[in-house]
């Protein structure tokens, strides 16, 4: 914000006031990217950051956020890997080159991936979502971000280049398709079955769910060993179930904001 206060004389004194984020755990992320960043966020960055938090924690779903990176914005990657919400991921391979401020991190299809640190069993058997922004799609079968293959596991994958299969907690598959820049998400608050949110229209799949596998949540591969993606991604989220419609415009919104925001 920028006051132009007028003098008797004539001339023009002007006064800088920085902006500040109105909500505190947006503020907190902020300085810690900034800190890794070795420099200041430009004030549209921060505000689109701030936005969405305050967003979410308006259409209620921020509490069910317990991992989560805005691999976006940040001046750096070490910045882009500051944790929104939960513990740090651990980066495999991945280097600066393969970060791009507007549209993400990219995977290489063979090596690259991020251990979320987060357990697949972290959440409840019935209680629990996963949920991507793609803006790059890749050209291999691959995962987007997955705990394994089978009984118990959660995922979401491409079965093919244009095949999209999602499960939670369970072997049955809800399949679609996603080749286009899109949030891609699934959420289960039920024994029954699973919404799963691609195309920005939400499909329920029926499918009883298992108990959930115990191992730790990989994104850009499937469970670090293998299905690794050359997709290009801006943000990932695991937790609990959560309205994934509202998360879908909130998650929209603040990655464009940032794109357009950086110069």
């Amino acid at each position: 914000m920028t006051l132009i206060l007028q003098r008797p004389t004539g001339s023009k004194l002007t006064l800088r006031q920085t902006w500040q984020p109105m909500d505190p755990d947006a503020a907190a992320y902020i300085t810690a990217v900034e800190t890794a960043d070795g420099q200041a966020l430009e004030e549209k960055v921060k505000i689109a950051i701030d936005n969405f938090v305050l967003g979410c924690k308006a259409d209620g779903t921020w509490d069910a956020i317990k991992a989560s990176c805005i691999l976006a914005g940040a001046r750096t990657l070490a910045g882009a890997l500051v944790p929104l919400v939960g513990t740090a991921p651990t980066n495999y391979n991945f280097v600066s080159g393969d970060y791009n401020r507007e549209t993400g991190l990219v995977g290489d299809g063979s090596t690259k991936y991020l251990d979320s640190n987060r357990a697949n069993n972290a959440e409840g058997q019935n209680d629990k979502h996963l949920a991507i922004y793609l803006t790059e799609p890749g050209v291999a079968s691959s995962d987007l971000i997955s705990s394994g293959f089978g009984f118990g596991h959660s995922r979401l994958t491409f079965a093919t280049p244009t095949t999209l299969a999602v499960t939670v907690n369970s072997t049955v598959q809800y399949v679609g398709s996603a080749t286009i820049v899109e949030f891609i998400a699934a959420s289960r608050s039920s024994s029954a079955g699973f919404d799963v949110r691609e195309g920005g229209q939400t499909y329920f799949q029926s499918g009883a769910s298992l108990t959930p596998q115990t191992s730790n949540i990989s994104v850009f591969s499937r469970d670090g060993t293998t299905a690794f993606t050359d997709s290009r991604l801006a943000f990932y989220s695991i937790g609990e179930a959560l309205d994934l419609a509202l998360f879908d415009a909130r998650v929209t919104d603040l990655i464009n904001a940032i794109g357009v925001a950086i110069p």
